[in-house]
């Protein structure tokens, strides 16, 4: 028997237990944190957060219009998470009775209080209870006039 005949069987066996056993195993559930614009307008997306040292808010995250974004990627870690959007055309916003610091661009900032003392921006986030989910969206809808648009939450299938 030549060498290729039998290097050319290993590779076949190879290959049909890699594949066999991609197929096996049981793929990973895919958990996040996402916004779904459904209008058809850019939207501007913050989100605030706690971490084991205090609490931090962070953003522009740019969402098209009938497009959606990954805020967080992977599993959840904190139960309660808070958002605000702003309508980039309209000047609509999603807010929420939470106050929060922003900036006009790019940011992540630590701390919710004395917004304007730092140089900040305050603006209310509206409050998300994931409960123990892992993955978590929030659909943008303009139900409403754009000046107020209702914010729904959907746990994920």
């Amino acid at each position: 028997m030549s060498i290729k005949l039998r290097w050319g069987g290993f590779l076949a066996a190879f290959l049909f237990i890699f594949v066999g056993a991609s197929i096996a195993l049981p793929t990973k559930a895919h958990a996040d944190f996402r916004v779904c614009n459904t209008t058809q307008n850019l939207v501007g997306v913050a989100l605030g957060y706690r971490t084991k040292t205090g609490w931090v808010t962070e953003g522009w995250w740019h969402v098209k219009g009938s497009g959606c974004e990954t805020l967080i990627v992977g599993p959840l870690t904190s139960r309660y998470y808070y958002l605000y959007a702003e309508d980039a055309q309209s000047g609509g916003s999603w807010k929420g009775k939470i106050n929060m610091c922003v900036a006009e661009n790019q940011f992540k900032i630590t701390g919710i209080n004395d917004c304007f003392a730092r140089g900040f921006q305050r603006s209310g986030f509206q409050e998300y209870d994931t409960g123990e989910q892992t993955s978590w969206m929030v659909q943008l809808t303009e139900e409403n006039p754009p000046s107020s648009p209702i914010v729904t939450d959907t746990p994920p299938q």
